[in-house]
């Protein structure tokens, strides 16, 4: 199985007619998503790649009929109008792949996702890939070197990184560890499903035998996946690595959610606190394929 994306859902893409819109689309579908429709204002009638163009959500709904996922590719200030958009006409889990959208606006996006039982991914995220099924974004880059990367298998994979996401699932599976989905948090301080809630999916999909976590400095995310260990929520093996060592108080590492304030969300507190809870928390980012192959017994 697969968390929240495979070969069946229904997808459709926002600023579908925008330069990356068109792109990821050719990506996505390329690699067997299931892209049904996508969505510009003012450009309803066009065809994108063959999949016709709507003016609005609600229109490409009534249309071609039930949405399960939107994608979005529109500009950062677009993304809330956008985004409660698509919540408002029913889509479940929606997609941000922009970054520096204001944090304001992802406050109105979580409010408006909770009240209509929706769920978001992002925003400032490359998406998620299931390897076989589906992507969602922009992983892989192309449908060829996704298909070449990324192996399927067992393994879940949730990082808080987007080149990092590639790479650890790359070099997983390069040392022969399959992967069940691999998702992309996002970057920003606020993000629609944090690690914490990305693995307690992945503890409820009876195909995934153990998750790999690329963690990084700032926020209590990994904190926060600690306690779900320690209180009996998360019992599959975890194996994690946390960047950020060197990050002195102040200094944002990478992007905005990494970044140690008052000392809060520090790297020693984050591997001190996993390791307590049982976790496996290499200290070299290498390390990973080797510590995870160790975990599943085929050292």
């Amino acid at each position: 199985m697969s968390i929240l994306i495979d070969q069946d859902k229904r997808v459709l893409v926002q600023g579908i007619t925008g330069r990356e819109g068109m792109t990821r689309t050719q990506l996505m579908m390329g690699y067997g998503t299931n892209v049904i429709a996508g969505c510009t204002p003012g450009k309803g009638g066009q065809t994108v790649l063959d999949v016709p163009v709507y003016d609005t959500v609600e229109e490409a709904w009534e249309e071609v009929g039930p949405i399960d996922i939107s994608v979005v590719f529109v500009p950062a200030p677009l993304v809330k109008n956008a985004a409660l958009e698509s919540i408002e006409a029913g889509v479940q889990l929606l997609v941000l792949i922009p970054d520096r959208v204001p944090i304001y606006d992802v406050l109105e996006i979580a409010r408006a996702a909770k009240a209509n039982d929706a769920q978001f991914i992002g925003p400032n995220s490359l998406g998620l890939l299931s390897p076989d099924k589906a992507v969602l974004g922009m992983m892989g880059g192309r449908a060829q070197s996704a298909r070449e990367w990324f192996k399927k298998g067992n393994v879940g994979v949730s990082s808080r990184s987007g080149g990092m996401t590639s790479s650890t699932a790359y070099y997983l599976s390069k040392a022969g560890i399959g992967l069940s989905t691999i998702v992309h948090v996002g970057g920003d301080a606020v993000v629609g499903l944090p690690h914490p809630d990305v693995m307690q999916l992945f503890e409820a999909d009876p195909e995934t035998e153990a998750v790999v976590m690329f963690g990084e400095i700032g926020g209590s995310q990994e904190e926060q996946v600690a306690d779900l260990i320690e209180s009996g929520q998360l019992t599959k093996p975890l194996i994690a690595y946390i960047g950020g060592k060197a990050a002195q108080s102040g200094t944002r590492f990478s992007h905005a959610g990494a970044i140690v304030e008052g000392g809060r969300g520090t790297h020693e507190g984050k591997v001190k606190r996993l390791r307590e809870v049982g976790a496996t928390v290499v200290d070299k980012f290498d390390d990973l394929p080797k510590a995870t192959l160790q975990v599943l017994g085929r050292s």
